[in-house]
């Protein structure tokens, strides 16, 4: 048995073609890793050990015939239960879906198992992926593999913890406001949010439909390019899939990064960051700076908006893309003695709090008088904070910030205090509004072993420049400054 890191998609390859171990035997010890952790960890919502041994077992009849590997030969994978799959239930953590098996694959998931990925199974996050704690699944909370007491981050807890815990060794996640980064940064690994329309949404259960994106989690650099390279480009099913070529992300992270100009917005240093978080990120600026980085300060002005546009914004999509959940088509029906009633008892009984608290939120600011007022408002201050970003991108090649203004917090230390959550996205929200790419990367740990994540910032499909830096800076340590 390794050791719960050891794995990389290259050095399974590499084992895999010099037959120190074969697919099936590194599926199995996976699922037993598994086995062995998930009562405590609660990452696993579904485990497909089936498909996992028949993909294992086409990549082991490939290495037996002497065919060229695809690019995830045999490389464990686990996928947050918001992605379809067909044959295997999606829930997407909700009692709503609790018996929901889709009829085909998300895009992802079709490119991953045709590059030979083996899927070990359903990740738990927060319910239709809202929340920023993992705590609003309606199977029960994750808990962070790095102090068992503390939040993983959500909604994509259950793939950060599953990939810090050595339980797979990539995952994909979906980011809406921050929840593929703010994980990585609370379980200390690294989490990619691509730039929207960079990756297919189709498959992915909508939350909100201009904000969803699909990315990696992974414990270093090049295995979040191998994932990211498989996953990326255009698809025809997504109306919202960018036409862009795909670069090969693991040649230009090997670029250097003397020279870049990065970005520091003096917004994102302010009240409200903790001073360990701080310390670690200034201190992981600075070691850029030494790899012959520039530090140029910057102004965003309009950073101190994006929340409370954010949550205009998904909400008023989240009202409408949920209303699909009525208990005629699909999902649990609760039986009721007029269609309303039973429309009334479904959604009762099927949706959690603080999905219900979403809902009613996103019809509130769509409803007839408030729309003006709220939803075209929050608009207009996307766009400002859009045309911050294209300004910044003028004079930076990418901008450096806090990942989360804390590192991980206790379970049910926020639960109560809806507002306290929300401003958790502080950091992240902009991105996602900008439809810019982002990534956040380990830069040390408190002096209570807690990680810390940094993230950075790209413009527009400059995913390739995000994991140049970051291959830079793993490189000289900075991954455990």
């Amino acid at each position: 048995m390794s050791a719960p890191s050891s794995w990389t998609v290259a050095s399974i390859r590499a084992a895999l073609q010099a037959k120190k171990i074969s697919a099936r035997e590194l599926a199995t010890e996976f699922l037993n890793r598994i086995e062995r952790r998930n009562s405590e960890l609660n990452a696993f919502l579904t485990l497909s050990s089936e498909r996992a041994y028949a993909q294992a077992d086409r990549i082991d009849g490939a290495i037996a015939k002497g065919d060229a590997l695809p690019a995830l030969a045999g490389v464990p994978i686990a996928i947050k239960d918001v992605i379809s799959t067909s044959g295997l239930r999606t829930t997407c953590a909700s009692k709503i879906l609790e018996k929901y098996v889709p009829p085909y694959d998300a895009t992802a998931v079709a490119r991953l198992d045709k590059a030979g990925a083996v899927f070990l199974g359903k990740t738990n996050c927060d319910e239709f992926a809202m929340g920023g704690s993992n705590e609003n699944s309606a199977y029960g909370p994750v808990h962070n593999p790095v102090a068992l007491d503390r939040v993983p981050g959500g909604s994509s807890g259950g793939s950060a913890a599953a990939v810090a815990a050595g339980l797979a060794v990539a995952a994909l996640g979906t980011d809406t406001g921050g929840s593929i980064r703010q994980p990585a940064s609370f379980c200390g690994i690294a989490g990619l949010m691509p730039t929207y329309g960079r990756v297919s949404r189709y498959g992915l259960v909508a939350f909100a439909s201009s904000l969803d994106k699909i990315g990696p989690f992974a414990t270093n650099t090049a295995d979040a390019a191998a994932v990211l390279s498989v996953i990326a480009g255009h698809d025809g099913n997504d109306s919202t899939s960018a036409a862009v070529p795909v670069p090969d992300y693991a040649a230009e992270s090997q670029a250097p990064v003397q020279g870049l100009r990065l970005g520091v917005p003096e917004d994102y240093f302010g009240a409200g960051l903790d001073s360990e978080v701080k310390e670690r990120v200034q201190a992981g600026i600075a070691l850029l700076e030494r790899l012959g980085c520039r530090r140029v300060p910057l102004q965003m002005p309009h950073t101190d908006y994006a929340i409370a546009a954010y949550y205009i914004l998904a909400t008023a999509e989240a009202s409408s893309n949920l209303a699909r959940y009525d208990g005629v088509r699909y999902g649990l029906r609760v039986p009721g003695g007029t269609l309303t009633e039973m429309y009334r008892n479904t959604r009762e009984g099927g949706f959690g709090p603080e999905v219900k608290r979403r809902i009613m939120l996103g019809t509130y600011v769509l409803s007839s008088g408030y729309y003006d007022a709220y939803y075209l408002r929050a608009q207009r201050v996307r766009s400002l904070i859009a045309r911050d970003f294209t300004d910044a991108f003028q004079k930076v090649d990418a901008i450096v910030t806090p990942t989360a203004p804390t590192p991980a917090f206790r379970l049910g230390e926020k639960a109560s205090d809806p507002l306290q959550m929300y401003l958790a996205d502080i950091y992240t929200v902009t991105g996602s509004l900008a439809g810019v790419p982002g990534i956040s990367i380990p830069c040390g740990k408190t002096k209570a072993g807690l990680p810390i994540g940094m993230q950075m910032f790209a413009p527009h499909f400059g995913e390739a420049s995000l994991l140049r830096i970051a291959r830079a800076f793993e490189s000289a340590g900075g991954f455990v400054i």
